[in-house]
């Protein structure tokens, strides 16, 4: 069973637009808002926050591909492109970060529930990615931080690499906070007595 998805939807051709509805209500998702054009997207979605959006490529104002673009920038939602066109110019501009799937009209229900469970399972495996490249660059920083402190601390007292963050953690353990926050205190502290 496909977990049901907040999904937002763009399709200028009325009928694609209803069918492309019925299929999502029957594969058990909640169609979150049903729009005709890229700058309607946009605006919808910055609305409702929808967990996917499927559109359109071809539409008045922005294209999909150009409203895509927009929308991983302002509300990182993963897209699913779905077009009667599939030529080279066009594959290559939908390459882009926002683009998890590439539907070719017209769209049966099996292949549009395939393209929802690959699209939300990369997305998901992406946001982990990003989250732990995130959690690396803070430790990186931190560890950074840290090792400033302790040369202060070193360079202030005499005291060997060891000793210093040794005399950082008891006074971070006595006051009850983390280390990187002492750290953080000193170099601060050394930065404000240094100023000129």
């Amino acid at each position: 069973m496909i977990k049901p998805r907040k999904i937002g939807l763009a399709e200028d051709d009325p009928a694609m637009r209803y069918s492309l509805e019925k299929m999502l209500q029957s594969l058990g998702h909640q169609v979150a808002f049903s729009v005709a054009s890229g700058d309607e997207l946009i605006e919808a979605c910055k609305q409702h926050k929808p967990e996917l959006v499927i559109t359109d490529i071809v539409m008045p104002g922005l294209d999909g591909i150009a409203a895509a673009e927009h929308l991983w920038v302002q509300v990182n939602v993963p897209v699913i492109l779905v077009s009667g066109y599939h030529y080279g110019e066009l594959m290559e501009r939908a390459q882009v970060d926002p683009i998890f799937g590439y539907l070719v009209k017209p769209v049966e229900e099996v292949d549009l529930e395939a393209a929802i469970r690959v699209a939300t399972a990369q997305f998901e495996r992406f946001q982990q990615f990003v989250g732990e490249v995130k959690d690396l660059r803070q430790n990186l920083a931190d560890r950074k931080l840290l090792e400033r402190a302790k040369g202060i601390v070193m360079k202030r007292t005499g005291l060997s690499e060891d000793e210093a963050l040794r005399k950082l953690q008891k006074v971070a353990w006595e006051r009850g906070v983390e280390l990187i926050e002492i750290a953080n205190s000193v170099v601060a502290g050394d930065e404000l007595m240094t100023a000129k």
